[in-house]
């Protein structure tokens, strides 16, 4: 490559976008060579389009965020990275609708409905005979309807399972287990339907329902489809874990929701947030487990990586030989951890190193009645401090948070203490805190919350 000795000033001279097929460097008439001859033209064209961006993000969020999601259907991560934005500007994603989703993401009001071309198993033809069949007639009624209505030789029966696992189908039927445990009987009902029409066969109650419908239209035509025993619908975590595996992410409801308010009270980061934080900063977080990489150290010791994930987004968590003897019974694939850890910044990753954990269902909570006399009083408050603080010396064993509830009735306030103040053995503070006159008890975590 040629190295530039120097520069000279020509004055201003009129200037053009100059396209260059092989690389940027070319002789210019004098005889000098030019490198990297991008001029202001490029620059300001970027900054005039990263102005257009801002300004449509910030006065148009809802259809801004809606092209994104379009752009980015074929791309999965994508596709949930664009959605999590979205949830943090306020704007919900509603879950795919069989009978008003389209093929790209489509903007509703301060929403956005959920695209077909972004659902797994779904192929370009599958999603056009579907729009092409409710265009046609009006919406479907019911899984029979549906089926009968596509073509089931292109719209075939893993689409249909994964439509119904998705959420697709709940404003017709709410129960996925019911409408998948119905699938074959209805698909092989449908398929016999079909065949009969193209031969031109009806029978009886074809035409008697026909009849009815046209005279007094008081009858479905689908009053004689089949289905199977009633049943229950999954319990919530299968039917969350479900969705997750046919759609790629939660759209319905994450799993970690119910936790969401004992959250505040151990006092967590979002995973969102760990960019934000200061390298080796300690921090707690609300999880769950989505992957676990045991391996094995030149020493011979386990250590592990795994994935974690909350209602803000997923990050990796690194769990050295040390951490991973006390905690490896906990780092269980679906469990709902609270997480203790510091943060590392490498390589433009973050990443949480995991120091403790426990499962997030099992943690209780220290709590201390006080009256308010207690609570104003220079005494009662050091000597709660130093029996909390003989109970909690070692941080990274200290899982039991602590509150103070001061006042009765009405007039109840809630105090939560900082985690240094966090207790190690609830037996042994419980004892010193009532040998001190303090009325003290624990109780579970998710009943507080409640």
């Amino acid at each position: 490559m040629a190295k530039i000795i120097s520069c000279k000033s020509l004055g201003k001279q009129p200037v053009y976008d100059i396209g260059v097929v092989q690389d940027h460097n070319f002789i210019l008439a004098n005889g000098a060579v030019a490198s990297n001859c991008f001029n202001k033209s490029h620059s300001t064209a970027y900054a005039y389009i990263t102005y257009q961006t801002a300004y449509l993000k910030a006065n148009y969020p809802v259809e801004y965020m809606t092209a994104l999601l379009t752009a980015s259907s074929d791309n999965q991560d994508k596709v949930e990275k664009y959605r999590e934005n979205s949830q943090k500007m306020g704007i919900h994603v509603d879950p795919p609708d069989i009978n008003r989703s389209q093929k790209d993401f489509t903007p509703i009001g301060d929403k956005i409905l959920f695209g077909l071309s972004a659902v797994k198993n779904l192929g370009e033809g599958t999603i056009d005979n579907i729009l092409k069949a409710r265009e046609k007639g009006e919406n479907f009624q019911s899984l029979a309807d549906f089926c009968c209505r596509v073509d089931l030789r292109v719209v075939n029966r893993r689409s249909l399972e994964t439509l119904i696992y998705c959420g697709a189908f709940d404003k017709v039927k709410a129960n996925r287990n019911q409408l998948i445990n119905d699938l074959d009987l209805i698909i092989s009902w449908a398929q016999k339907r079909a065949k009969e029409k193209e031969t031109g066969q009806l029978n009886i109650f074809d035409m008697v329902s026909n009849g009815i419908q046209n005279n007094a239209n008081n009858q479905s035509k689908f009053d004689q489809e089949p289905s199977s025993p009633s049943i229950a619908d999954f319990p919530l975590p299968e039917k969350l874990k479900l969705e997750k595996e046919y759609l790629g992410f939660y759209v319905s409801e994450h799993p970690l929701k119910s936790v969401k308010e004992a959250a505040k009270v151990l006092s967590p980061i979002n995973l969102s947030e760990l960019e934000n934080q200061r390298s080796k900063s300690k921090v707690s977080a609300v999880v769950m487990v989505n992957e676990v990489k045991k391996i094995v150290t030149k020493t011979g010791k386990e250590m592990a990586f795994i994935t974690l994930e909350d209602i803000s987004g997923q990050s990796e968590g690194v769990v050295f030989s040390e951490a991973y003897e006390q905690i490896k019974e906990l780092l269980v694939e679906d469990n709902h951890l609270i997480i203790w850890g510091r943060v590392d910044h490498r390589d433009d990753k973050v990443q949480l190193i995991i120091e403790n954990g426990e499962i997030i269902e099992n943690v209780k909570i220290l709590i201390v009645k006080l009256t308010i006399q207690q609570a104003v009083n220079q005494n009662y408050q050091q000597n709660l401090k130093r029996i909390l603080q003989e109970n909690s010396r070692d941080k990274t064993k200290a899982k039991i948070p602590v509150i103070a509830i001061i006042g009765i009735g009405s007039q109840q306030k809630f105090v939560r203490f900082g985690q240094n103040y966090w207790v190690q053995n609830e037996f042994r503070a419980i004892s010193s805190l009532e040998s001190a006159d303090f009325f003290v008890y624990t109780s579970p975590l998710m009943s507080v919350a409640k």
